[in-house]
């Protein structure tokens, strides 16, 4: 009989249960050799393989003992296991989080939001997951260096997508989206070279900080964020006025910001905020869950650099790295214009691991082939004619990258910045424009709202909003006045650029496209199509007639 079937067949007989209480042999008092019993009382000697004589069990039948009794001891255990209270059950791949995603999941706004990404919304919230391991890991060390939840990473995914050089229709840039005077008080360059909102590593630096400050401010990652995104003067002023008069309610609890959300005093975009985190680190923990494709493995964004005098192009370091200028510019999103900014040295980040052989081949380019700018003092009598003779280059390139040189004389001692390199667009080196909309607005004064917030909102100064309604130097405002805010003075932003005026027609011709009309003419592709209205496939036809912002 097989052992299995030795198995079953105890498991049959009456005697089985209860389990006997097994002791050790005792001696027979009648001088007869001792019977060895396996489990449940069945002599060995009845076991298969048993010898002959039962005082000497066979070896097989001692083993299958021995198997039985651990069998029984280990199913035993797992019995009385099962029936504890204590043992937690087993849950695989279920994501962890640092935030209070899973108490709030169930919102009607989170569910909302999860939908609108799921659904509408799904092809680009794709590009954005896509986009996100390549920034991730480092955002995630600069949060845990601040103290701060890892989960906060996916600020970035509902503020830019993981885009380095987003731009908002408030003029909030980078990956970020930081406004210009948010990020100079964060330490962040903002001018007509350098634009450090666009650089992923310094504005990640420069996030985790805020965040850090608003969070020892508010006591809740909630309301943080809430913060972050609509200002936390209005947040705060939103608190205090709930908290007056309810000595219960915690000013400082992710329950305040849904509190704080049920109410008229934050904007609809700061109520929407924090379910839009939700739903979006929701959809990021799990993307299979939501149909979405898993983000492919990518190497991280690299932080290696090297130190350049200033003026230095990207064609140069693209040529000394081994690699291309495209390359360089998705490395270096903050150049604004694919130069380091002149008068003074900077770093410039490379592929991964070639800062050492970068470092030796730039000290072996003589110093008056490293610049691609360079720099000018205009002297008595000068003209743009002069200067672009001696050296060499177009008249238009240094008006276009010279705004102070586009009017008919140019200002002894000004400076002025020549364009020297060949390898580099005339467009690329373009100087920015300040352009004034001429647009105005009409606001309504809400309970709550001071001209600070207001001149915040709009990207305004206060001292503007103060002219254009005759308002006491004080700023006083008062609920439901009426304030005309105009236009902002500052950097173009995309939708500033294709606001402004144009007085160039051009006339597609046959083989053209967006992309060889937009390089003809030195303005951006996404600049044509705005202005154009062409939308996302940008389609143009022959004998079309396209706009030219100049």
């Amino acid at each position: 009989m097989s052992r299995v079937t030795c198995l079953l067949f105890c498991a049959v007989l009456p005697a089985c249960s209860p389990a006997p209480v097994r002791t050790a042999p005792q001696p027979r008092t009648d001088g007869g050799a001792v019977e060895v019993t396996a489990p449940n009382g069945i002599p060995v000697s009845l076991l298969p393989g048993a010898s002959g004589n039962p005082a000497v069990p066979a070896a097989g039948a001692l083993q299958i003992v021995a198997d039985s009794l651990a069998d029984t001891e280990v199913l035993d255990s797992i019995h009385d296991a099962a029936a504890l209270d204590s043992v937690p059950e087993l849950e695989l791949d279920v994501p962890s989080w640092d935030l209070s995603v899973e108490k709030f999941a169930a919102h009607p706004r989170v569910q909302y939001y999860v939908d609108f990404f799921a659904g509408r919304s799904r092809e680009r919230f794709q590009v954005w997951l896509d986009r996100m391991p390549r920034f991730e890991g480092y955002a995630r060390e600069q949060l845990a260096a601040h103290d701060l939840p890892g989960d906060l990473v996916y600020l970035a995914l509902i503020e830019s997508g993981f885009s380095t050089v987003a731009t908002s229709r408030a003029s909030a840039v980078g990956m970020w989206q930081f406004m210009a005077p948010t990020g100079r008080a964060y330490g962040l360059r903002v001018d007509g070279w350098v634009d450090e909102r666009r650089d992923p590593i310094k504005a990640t630096d420069a996030a985790a900080r805020h965040l850090a400050d608003l969070t020892e401010r508010f006591g809740s990652h909630y309301l943080a964020a809430a913060a972050y995104n609509g200002g936390a003067g209005r947040v705060g002023r939103g608190l205090t006025r709930m908290a007056s008069g309810d000595d219960d309610f915690d000013q400082s609890s992710d329950d305040a910001f849904f509190e704080l959300a049920s109410t008229s005093l934050i904007y609809q975009e700061t109520k929407d905020y924090v379910p839009k985190l939700i739903a979006a680190a929701l959809i990021a923990k799990e993307p299979t869950k939501y149909q979405f494709r898993e983000p492919a493995d990518v190497a991280p964004f690299p932080r290696d650099s090297v130190i350049v005098d200033g003026g230095t192009g990207l064609d140069l370091i693209a040529r000394l790295a081994g690699t291309t200028l495209d390359a360089m510019r998705e490395l270096n999103p903050h150049l604004l214009r694919m130069v380091t900014p002149p008068g003074r040295t900077y770093a410039v980040r490379l592929p991964e691991g070639r800062a050492v052989m970068v470092a030796q081949r730039y000290a072996d380019v003589p110093a008056r082939d490293r610049t691609a700018v360079a720099t000018h003092r205009v002297a008595k009598g000068e003209t743009v004619t002069t200067i672009a003779r001696r050296y060499g280059v177009p008249t238009t390139a240094i008006r276009s990258a010279n705004s102070n040189a586009r009017s008919k004389r140019l200002a002894t001692g000004s400076t002025l910045y020549i364009p020297v390199s060949n390898a580099l667009p005339e467009s690329a080196l373009r100087e920015p424009e300040l352009v004034t909309n001429t647009r105005s607005r009409t606001h309504l004064v809400r309970r709550g709202e001071t001209l600070s917030g207001i001149a915040s909102r709009y990207n305004v100064s206060q001292a503007s909003i103060r002219t254009a309604n005759k308002l006491p130097k004080s700023g006083a405002i008062r609920l439901g006045q009426k304030l005309v805010v105009k236009g902002a003075t500052g950097t173009a932003s995309k939708s500033a650029v294709a606001a402004r005026t144009t007085n160039r027609t051009h006339v597609v011709k046959a083989g053209e496209t967006v992309g060889s009309i937009a390089q003809r003419y030195g303005v951006r592709q996404s600049t044509l199509i705005s202005v154009n209205g062409l939308g996302r496939r940008a389609v143009i036809r022959k004998g079309q007639r396209l706009r030219i912002p100049v």
